[in-house]
Order: C-alpha cells, then structure tokens, then sequence
C-alpha cells in the first residue's frame, strides 16, 4: 500500500525498536513513514499504535532504530493529565506571551517582556479565536481549569497545539469522553488543520476525515492513500483475494502431492517387475543390469521433477498462507438470562415522565457530558431489587404509549429518577475500578461464576483472548487493555447470566474489531441493555429499541440518532 503523500514524508521511522524494561517488546524493526496531511492510525489493541507516538514525540526513547521528524513535534496523550488551579491561557500554551503582552499595554516597557512577545502582538485575539472553536467565550483565557469540563479541556488543549503552529501533531484517541457538541467540534478542528496531524483513533467518524489510513500490524507499518472506509474496504477484498489463493494453492498443492504418491508407486511397481524378471532369469543378466540402470535414472528424473512440482506448489501454498491474516479476535458469546418480552426490568425518568425498559430491550441514553448519565446509571445500580416479579408501578389512566416495551408513568417524581426491577443487572462504568488487584484473573472471573466449571469456564475466557499464563496473573500486573477484556469477561460471563447489562463509554478502550464483536453480541443477547455512549456510529449499529437524551434543562427526551 502507498499513499502519494509518502513522496513527500514528515516523520520516517527506520527500523524502530522498543523494549519494556521487564523485557517485552512493543515494538520490532518497524519501517515506514508518515505523509504531510492527515493519517489516521489504527490497529488492535496491543499494537504499539500509543507507544509509538510516544516514541515519535520524544516521551520514550528508543531502543533501536531512528526516528526522522520534519518539524517540532506536539503530543496529546491518550489520558491528559491537568494541574486544575492552572490558568486556561496555560493549557493554550500562551500565559508567557499574553502577560507580556498586556504589561506592555499597561506601560511595562522591561525588554523581558518584549522579548516573551516576539512576534506574537496579536497573540490574545488568536487565543480567544481558539476559546471559540472550543466553544468557550474569552473570558475563560484567566480562568482556573477546573471550571472546564473534560471534554472541553481536550479540545482548548487541541486548539493550543494549533495555535502554537507545530508542523506536526500527534493526537491520541482524542475522542474518548467527547461528548456528541465537543466531537463536532474537534471534527471542525481536524478538519481546518495546517501541517502534519497523525491521529491514534477508533472513532469512524473522526477516521473518516482522515486522508490516509496507516496501519500497525504484525510489526509492519503501512499506509493507505484514503480514509478508514476505504482502506477497510480495500483490506476485505484483499483479504478475500488472499483466502482465494489460498485455496487454490492448497488444490494445487494436494494436486502435485498426490501425483508424486503416484509416481513413487509406479517407480516402486516397475522395481518389483524388475526384480522378479531377474530372479526368474526370463532375460539376460546383462540386459537386467542395463535395464536397471535405466530405470534407476528414469526413477531419479522422475522423482527430481515431481518433487520440485511438489516443492513450488508448496512455497506457493506458504506464501498465500502468510497473506491471510489470522487474528486472534474475541467471540463473545453471551449467556441467555431467560427473560421474557414482557418482564419488566427497570424505569427511568424524569419529574415528568418515566420509562420501563422491558425484556430484551436495547436502550440508549445519551447527553452532553456532565448531564448526569453515569449518576443516573449509579442510581439504578444502587436502587437495588424494588420487586423481584418485575411489577412495575401502576400505569395512570390515560398515560401515553411511547414505544416497545415503555410506557409513561406519573408526573408527580423527583428528576432523573431509577428504579430497578431486578436483582441481576451487570454493570461496568468509564473506570475499570471492580477487579480485586491482589487476586488472578481466572480468581476474579470464578468469582462471579461460582457455579461454572473450571475446564467450562476457561474455555469461555479464551473467547476473550484471557488464556494460558494471562489468565494467572495477577490483575495489578495487566495493561489497560487487558484489565478492560477481564472487566468486559466477568460482566458478561456471571452466574447467573444479568437481566441488565449496563454499560459506560464501552468503546473507549476496544479496538475496532472488538467493538464489531460487542455490537453483534449485544444485539443478540436475550437480556436488556442499557448503554451510554457518545459514539452514535456504535449506537446506530445496535438496532435501538429506545434513545433517551439528557437535555440542557435536565429532563429526558426520546431522540432519534440521525444517520
């Protein structure tokens, strides 16, 4: 695969290599190089994609190999880490110059200032023209940022990355805890950007911007001229091309294989001929002897030509092999929690109406961030078993029909109110905080499937690519992604099986395939789902029964996701 921008790279890396201090290796020769417009980078979770840009920004230092940059290099990690009583001009990156700036303009003429300024003389309406693309008004530039929320922090921190120019940008799944106005916003932000941006991500929409698609794979880096959609599509016909040949050559090979058994017993049948024509002396012995010879180099041409014949057919058979991927990827299969379409499972609502989410129902609930999504998520958790029957509350006279499986209820409740008809509802928050640390992964899982047998239970947590050593390690000792599979396996996998499935921000650390996984599992499990995401792509894949959004007066509204 190349890309036209190749000709013309921003960062080459040249056999780049990166080793863990306990020894394991991220990253193994890897070769390749980043144009000059938008790439985005994906991967499966494990990949390198993040220690790579950690090693591009000078975070990490390479074990070996060399990384080539055009240009100063600016990097937003994946988890930003704020000092809140900072001033918001600080996080911009321009507090020095704007203070300057203004002492100036109060008669400070001290050269320390003037030479803070440098060129930068309009260095306050540049920042206030970032506060706007952030969605902030200008005065925020002498606010502390703790007043911020965390997606708006993301983007004043992107929008100062652009402010300071950096020829090259390196932004690490900027997206995660965006809500759906601050993704809209960053997605105006990449799409106006100057210089190299090189975007970790596993949000389609935000790929979908992008002008090329560069992949980590197998310790290989390539790159794709197009965005995700398109290099996706090329890949799966690649891919099909390559199972083909495979195929192919595998008949090919058992082809030249069987012709070589053929050979090599009719070679075997003319030595016995042979052999019993001289024991029988039907010809004489030097015309034996002759003919022996003969047929003894007969035989090695014949088994010189049908062995290479085999030995092509199966190099071929190889090299069509190694095309074909063969990713470990997770089969999630769920438990069937036995509920009826008519038992009904929790409510939630508002101080006007409330909804009874009922049997295997999907239902979202989306809102800006700090609506109260995750507070009204702890409030059914907490809520407990109101009746075990799954009776809900009478339904009035009157009350109006809002879709399969809902109903609205009385006025007369507090705001954001929930409760829940069920003792069997799994639930995993943003904060993947429910795993005892001290304890192995198999210890965890076991634990909420006491019942399941060991043998039955391992061969479950290999669906979530947990086996082997991994599964005895103790969870203080996994990386993130790999805590997030052991958290995502002991919801899913409990005994019994949950009536609810509550999910946070699931997709916030799942590669693109595990996400394909989750969503087809989801729509077939027989329980309810109750999920909160700002990622509307995911959602529209679920096939929704319901969405509920917070809005910005507090109360909940049926929405529909628009395609």
């Amino acid at each position: 695969m190349s890309t036209p921008t190749a000709l013309h790279p921003s960062v080459v890396l040249d056999r780049l290599t990166f080793t863990w201090p306990d020894g394991s290796i991220a990253l193994d020769g890897v070769s390749g190089a980043f144009g000059s417009g938008r790439t985005g980078l994906v991967g499966r979770n494990g990949a390198g994609k993040s220690t790579l840009l950690r090693l591009m920004a000078g975070s990490l230092e390479a074990t070996s190999g060399a990384i080539t940059a055009s240009g100063e290099v600016a990097y937003l990690p994946q988890q930003l880490t704020l000092d809140v009583d900072r001033r918001v001009a600080e996080l911009l990156g321009v507090s020095a110059a704007l203070d300057a700036v203004r002492a100036i303009s109060a008669g400070d003429v001290d050269p320390v200032h003037f030479d803070a300024v440098g060129d930068d003389w309009d260095i306050e309406a540049r920042a206030e023209a970032s506060l706007a693309e952030a969605g902030l008004a200008p005065e925020f530039l002498d606010r502390r940022v703790g007043e911020l929320s965390g997606g708006e922090a993301v983007l004043v921190a992107i929008a100062g990355i652009r402010l300071r120019r950096a020829p090259i940008t390196l932004l690490d799944e900027p997206t995660n805890n965006l809500d759906r106005d601050a993704r809209t916003k960053l997605a105006a932000m990449v799409q106006a950007w100057k210089g190299t941006l090189i975007v970790v991500s596993h949000d389609l929409s935000l790929l979908e911007l992008m002008d090329d698609t560069a992949e980590l794979y197998a310790q290989t880096l390539s790159v794709f001229g197009g965005p995700y959609s398109q290099w996706r599509a090329w890949l799966d016909a690649e891919q099909d091309a390559a199972r083909q040949a495979e195929v192919t050559a595998a008949q090919a090979f058992r082809k030249e294989k069987r012709q070589r058994i053929e050979a090599e017993v009719k070679l075997a049948h003319r030595t016995r001929t042979a052999k019993k024509a001289e024991i029988e002396k039907r010809v004489p012995k030097i015309v034996a002897h002759g003919r022996k010879m003969a047929a003894e180099v007969s035989a090695g041409k014949l088994r010189t030509e049908v062995g290479a014949k085999e030995d092509a057919a199966r190099s071929v058979l190889d090299e069509a092999g190694r095309r074909v991927r063969s990713d470990a990827s997770m089969k999630i299969e769920l438990p069937d929690p036995q509920v009826s379409r008519s038992r009904r499972i929790a409510t939630i609502g508002d101080h006007e109406r409330a909804w009874v989410i009922q049997g295997p129902e999907r239902v979202a609930l989306i809102g800006r961030n700090g609506a109260g999504k995750t507070t009204l998520l702890e409030r059914l958790i907490a809520a407990g078993v109101h009746d075990s029957e799954g009776t809900a509350p009478d339904v009035p006279e009157g009350a109006e029909r809002v879709g399969s499986g809902t109903e609205a209820l009385g006025r007369a409740r507090p705001p954001l109110h929930a409760e829940a008809h069920t003792d069997l509802i799994g639930y995993l928050p943003q904060r993947v905080d429910g795993l005892d640390e001290r304890r192995s992964v198999f210890e965890n899982i076991a634990a909420a499937a006491p019942h399941v047998p060991e043998k039955e239970l391992r061969n479950r947590l290999a669906r979530f690519l947990i086996r082997g050593a991994t599964a005895e390690r103790p969870v203080a000792a996994l990386s993130g992604g790999e805590r997030f599979r052991v958290a995502l396996a002991k919801l899913l996998l409990a005994d019994p099986a949950p009536h609810l499935v509550v999910l946070d921000e699931p997709t916030n650390n799942l590669d693109l395939d595990t996400v394909a996984q989750l969503v087809e599992a989801l729509r077939a499990y027989r329980g309810a789902v109750l999920i909160v995401s700002h990622d509307d792509v995911f959602l529209r894949r679920l096939d929704l029964d319901l969405t509920l959004e917070i809005d910005a007066e507090g109360a909940l509204q049926e929405v529909s996701l628009e395609a």
